[in-house]
């Protein structure tokens, strides 16, 4: 029997799940840092509220995994690719691309020009899935995050 995913727009319902599934990766690899707390306690002001958004994967109904576009503090871009996880029971089944492509699709409607993302050089599959969807590395810019040691960028144009 074939299971389903679907990516559906956040509600409230999966307030949790969104902290919870960004915690599980983050916890695994690093530390939670005080940008991560603002962010995953407080999605509707912090993301939604400031004209951002953010998808859930769902697989056969269960949230598996989220990803945010937050508006972007830097000049040149648009929006920041922010807080992609995917439970580790879900990974392997295409789910991170998928909500990739959703968000970049969400992007281009908000008019987006250029989008960008922070990651971690050991996060190798992140890595890769990213460059899969067309980003490239950038010259590092100020990061609120510690973890942080790589910054890419997708020309939407």
């Amino acid at each position: 029997m074939d299971k389903s995913i679907a990516i559906i727009p956040y509600s409230e319902i999966y307030k949790d799940d969104f902290r919870r599934l960004n915690e599980e990766w983050i916890t695994k690899y690093f530390q939670i840092e005080e940008m991560d707390r603002t962010a995953l306690h407080n999605p509707k002001e912090y993301i939604l509220d400031k004209g951002g958004y953010i998808a859930v994967a769902l697989f056969d109904g269960v949230p598996v995994g989220v990803c945010a576009l937050i508006p972007c503090q830097y000049d040149s871009y648009d929006f920041e690719l922010s807080k992609m996880g995917v439970s580790p029971t879900a990974q392997g089944k295409g789910i991170g691309k998928l909500l990739g492509e959703h968000i970049i699709e969400k992007a281009k409607q908000l008019g987006a020009k250029k989008i960008f993302l922070e990651s971690n050089r050991k996060l190798i599959p992140a890595l890769s899935l990213y460059k899969k969807l067309g980003f490239t590395e950038m010259p590092k810019v100020a990061s609120p995050y510690a973890r942080s040691d790589i910054q890419m960028e997708l020309n939407l144009d």
